[in-house]
């Protein structure tokens, strides 16, 4: 890595004595394929150039005894990029349709914020045990649509089921434009974390 994440690995290494070295990373640096079977365990390959991907490396290079959490799309109190969400919420008070690549049933796994907090408290409980696995997805097994995704925010903001408005298109021909999501699945196992 460079810049600050470098900066404070180094200084974990040579300063802090550091005995646990937990990282909030993403699930976002996994690469699915076509053949890639849902959902996505630890072991998906990752986008090796990916900025996470990258401090974990180092951090595993210099011996630190990282533990690195991988959530995937956050929401709730104290998170930190809503633009997921808010794209829907943006659209839906606006009487704006949801453009939606696909056929919308498109499955994904949105996580609490306070479910990436516990997860991050729960290494204490066996530390030993969290640097050797390493590596653990953040996420739920109640997954939803993309469709589903835009219903429940309707619900959130008081507008009727009936006055929302879905369009779907094609992703291949048109991109993923500025929809939030992948055009495709992309859901993670959160069964290490269980």
């Amino acid at each position: 890595p460079q810049g600050a994440g470098k900066a404070i690995c180094d200084a974990a290494k040579a300063y802090w004595n550091t005995k646990l070295f937990t990282y909030v990373s993403s699930a976002g640096m996994y690469q699915p394929t076509p053949d890639t079977t849902f959902p996505m365990a630890e072991t998906t390959p990752i986008k090796e150039s990916a900025g996470q991907a990258l401090f974990d490396n180092y951090a595993v290079e210099l011996g630190l005894p990282l533990v690195s959490i991988r959530p995937q799309y956050i929401y709730g109190p104290k998170a930190n990029k809503y633009d997921y969400i808010d794209w829907y919420f943006d659209r839906l008070v606006r009487n704006l349709p949801l453009l939606i690549p696909g056929d919308g049933t498109q499955k994904v796994s949105l996580t609490n914020s306070e479910d990436v907090a516990s997860l991050l408290a729960s290494v204490l409980n066996d530390e030993d045990a969290a640097i050797q696995q390493r590596y653990f997805n953040c996420g739920t097994d109640d997954l939803v649509s993309y469709d589903e995704v835009g219903l429940l925010c309707a619900d959130a903001a008081g507008i009727d089921r009936a006055n929302v408005k879905v369009e779907h298109y094609d992703a291949d021909a048109y991109g993923k434009g500025k929809f939030p999501f992948r055009p495709s699945n992309f859901y993670v196992a959160p069964d290490m974390a269980k």
